[in-house]
């Protein structure tokens, strides 16, 4: 999720543990635990372009970092706070902070390997990790709560917007089950057959999804507004298996099929060759020239190696996929 609701939630969650005990010293210590966990981001800024997305919500996000950090700051926070807190609720306050960030992050599309050195990553793909409807609820509660002196008002406050974003994601998962009946209907009245399917929300609501669906031959990929009144429409990918031969010795390549868990496709444009991440969609879909919201291209060095970085996204793009966004929305 966004680094803005981390901290929000994270504010919210030590507000609820220790709320009576801190005051609003809460918005101090949960704003600093709902971002630790995204500092994989600033570390993978120095490391190679396909090392750093790797690492993203790998050990950061981990019970285990959690248990071995939570004494160390629950300790430093019980020091700092003297005779306020007891050292058991600080660990269970700085241990809580960082475990809601990955619950949350759980529900978006890339996954957190919460059970890290594990290779497996969990995501339900309910919600985009930018959602308005759940991060407005918090930001109303919070402002409630920093502006209420007294106890009891404050846990109110903070109970109701947690309530109300928990609901929201409660409710997106009822939407991608509607969704996902939609396509599989779909693709039986169209008699395809496929091996895998994956849903997801498209960005910022819940009303608009994706499907990918992979088949014997190739990709096919779709979207399903709940206003929608026509049929679901498939469009088909596929991969280059040349171009993927002259790649597929490269480590990066390897690496890249983990992160993608296998959902990609390999072209080539102006003679440079593209691995396109699936699972995140197209940011436009211009004849004979998509763009995938994740792009890598292979540059060829003198070695017989590549050299790979992630194709930049222009604000030309982001404004045509609001464009097309907003009137999908409304539906077919």
């Amino acid at each position: 999720m966004d680094s803005f609701s981390q901290v929000l939630l994270g504010i919210a969650t030590v507000e609820v543990i220790a709320g009576r005990q801190l005051k609003n010293k809460t918005f101090i210590y949960g704003a600093i635990l709902g971002t630790i966990p995204d500092l994989d981001v600033a570390v993978g800024m120095f490391m190679e372009p396909v090392a750093g997305i790797a690492i993203h919500r790998g050990l950061s996000h981990s019970v285990l970092f959690f248990l071995f950090l939570s004494p160390l700051l629950g300790w430093g926070i019980f020091k700092l706070e003297k005779l306020k807190i007891s050292l058991k609720r600080a660990i269970l306050l700085v241990f809580l902070g960082l475990f809601t960030h990955v619950l949350l992050d759980a529900f978006t599309s890339w996954g957190t390997q919460i059970l890290w050195p594990l290779p497996q990553r969990f995501a339900l793909k309910t919600i985009f990790v930018i959602d308005p409807l759940y991060t407005i609820p918090l930001l109303v509660a919070l402002i409630y709560v920093f502006r209420n002196k007294e106890y009891f008002l404050r846990r109110k406050y903070v109970w109701r917007g947690l309530a109300i974003s928990s609901c929201y994601l409660l409710l997106s998962c009822g939407l991608k089950l509607f969704a996902l009946q939609k396509f599989e209907n779909a693709l039986q009245k169209q008699n395809i057959k496929y091996t895998a399917i994956i849903v997801k929300p498209t960005a910022f609501n819940t009303i608009l999804w994706n499907a990918n669906v992979a088949t014997t031959d190739g990709y096919l990929l779709a979207e399903y507004s709940l206003f929608d009144t026509k049929s679901i429409e498939f469009s088909k990918y596929k991969t280059d298996i040349e171009l993927e031969q002259k790649i597929c010795q490269s480590k990066y390549f390897k690496k890249l099929v983990e992160i993608s868990e296998g959902w990609y496709i390999i072209n080539q444009e102006d003679g440079q060759i593209f691995f396109n991440d699936l699972r995140f969609g197209l940011l436009h879909n211009r004849e004979n020239n998509p763009q995938f919201a994740f792009s890598y291209v292979f540059i060829p060095l003198e070695n017989g190696t590549f050299k790979v970085s992630e194709v930049p996204k222009e604000k030309r793009d982001g404004k045509l996929l609001i464009q097309k966004l907003w009137k999908r929305l409304q539906g077919n």
